[in-house]
């Protein structure tokens, strides 16, 4: 089990490569998390969600993922509520505190699901959450040291360099651990290190001397890891220099960003995101608004930002814009939640761009699809993962067609289109003839293939660095 000093150390990225290390060493592999928390989920084959960071350890694993590899996950709604997810679906909304009381017996939930794990492979990397010197939630955990003593699984412990302070990151967690827990950690990473590894031998010498744990590396920082699919909102930021520009707008409660990956990899696009307090880039071609877990929330907060001037002017220029899952139903003339599923109920206004009205409801659709762009008569691979239900005259000119039913909807000029199709992008043909209409050349790269390259990188760049073998042999 990988734990890490804290929340974005690179503990998902770790396991994706060492996952793909010990394939390319012959070995079953299989990844889990106990519990997640992210609002960016992906659709399994047995019909559920789990973490977008299981998900591509499963790809590093070369298998489907499936709902076993992440029991437990939470996708926040409100500074202090969130979604929970068990085996793949929805069972409350909860508060923090209610929660914490229901922790119990979700272990059971994460139990099982590692016991069939290990039933199928030769080996299960597991990873952890947040960080294990959170001691105030040691009574009720399941992600960290609660979770890893119940399996009686050896634990190593992340640090990151890249943000400072790795020396109290590491010895401070020895020092607060319960002296059970501190036993149970074999050894640490060093990660993200910039510049020469052999500067800071001294530094590894002493932190091995002050925990007494074994050290297993320092992996120098790897930059390609931009080119994976993130989980982290944290981690959206500018990519690529192309010339031209395509903006996304970062709502508080983004949601399913990675369908925003295949254009980081094409060289003729810069992928701008729009953060608080930016103005939308008057040189965007297009404007993206991306799903979102809390709607009608991410809608206000686009007009307190004042986006919604910005997006007049991009449309009167001539400017796309293309909304995704919840964005699509930002650009309706509203969005209506009698039920109080994501807050308050209610209704509140689009953003009216196309004319259509969404009504939320309690039934969450869960499926992968293929799907045929109607403009380009192209197919999309893709998934849904969303709450209600879209109607309208624009649904009349679809974005595109599942089997004989029509999906998403499109302005008469063109300009403004709006699909639940999440993944959309990672279709090539669909993505270069999206793209045209930009005035960008096609890219001539398979996406699934660059990203299998990339984890084959990843492993190479980690078994380089690591004691990869030494790590292995804490799972006998």
């Amino acid at each position: 089990m990988l734990q890490g000093t804290g929340s974005n150390v690179g503990k998902s990225l770790l396991v994706a490569g060492l996952c793909r290390a010990a394939v390319r060493r012959g070995l079953t592999v299989r990844p889990f998390k106990p519990q997640n928390m992210s609002n960016n989920a992906a659709v399994t084959m047995d019909g559920g969600e789990i973490g977008r960071a299981q998900a591509l350890q499963a790809l590093a694993c070369g298998i489907e993922p499936h709902t076993d590899m992440n029991p437990v996950l939470l996708k926040p709604e409100t500074d202090i509520g969130a979604q929970v997810i068990v085996h793949g679906k929805r069972r409350a909304t909860l508060k923090a505190r209610d929660y914490a009381r229901l922790k119990p017996e979700l272990m059971a939930a994460v139990l099982e699901s590692f016991e069939r794990l290990k039933s199928q492979a030769d080996l299960v990397i597991v990873e952890g959450a947040g960080s294990p010197a959170e001691i105030n939630l040691r009574s009720r955990d399941i992600a960290n040291m609660g979770f890893a003593a119940a399996a009686d699984v050896p634990v190593v412990l992340i640090g990151d360099i890249d943000r400072g302070g790795v020396f109290a990151q590491l010895v401070g967690t020895k020092v607060v651990l319960d002296p059970e827990d501190a036993a149970r950690i074999k050894g640490f990473i060093v990660n993200r290190f910039r510049g020469d590894p052999s500067l800071f031998d001294d530094g590894y010498r002493m932190i091995a001397e002050r925990t007494g744990w074994r050290g297993f590396g320092v992996l120098p920082w790897f930059a390609k890891a931009a080119l994976l699919p993130a989980e982290d909102a944290l981690d959206l930021q500018p990519f690529g220099d192309g010339a031209v520009r395509i903006a996304c707008l970062a709502l508080p409660r983004i949601a399913n960003f990675d369908d925003l990956d295949p254009l980081k990899m094409h060289p003729d696009i810069r992928l701008e995101m729009v953060h608080p307090g930016q103005p939308i880039p008057g040189d965007a071609a297009v404007v993206i608004i991306p799903g979102s877990k809390s709607t009608r929330a991410d809608l206000a907060f686009l007009r307190a930002q004042g986006w919604d001037i910005d997006l007049k002017a991009h449309y009167r220029r001539g400017g796309r814009i293309l909304g995704i899952c919840g964005g699509f139903q930002m650009l309706g003339r509203s969005i209506a939640d009698p039920h109080g599923i994501e807050g308050e109920a209610g209704a509140t206004e689009g953003l009216g761009y196309l004319d259509v009205q969404t009504v939320l409801s309690p039934d969450k659709r869960l499926t992968r699809v293929m799907a045929v762009h109607e403009p380009s008569r192209l197919q999309v691979a893709g998934y849904e993962i969303h709450l209600g239900r879209t109607d309208g005259a624009d649904c009349l000119r679809p974005f595109a067609h599942v089997g004989d039913l029509p999906e998403g909807a499109r302005s008469s000029n063109g300009q403004v289109e709006g699909t639940y199709l999440h993944g959309l992008f990672t279709s090539n043909a669909f993505r270069d003839a999206w793209l045209k209409a930009l005035g960008v050349s096609a890219s001539e790269f398979c996406y699934d293939s660059k990203v299998d390259a990339v984890l084959d990188e990843l492993a190479i760049h980690i078994t380089k660095h690591l004691d990869v073998t030494r790590l292995l042999e804490l799972s006998r």
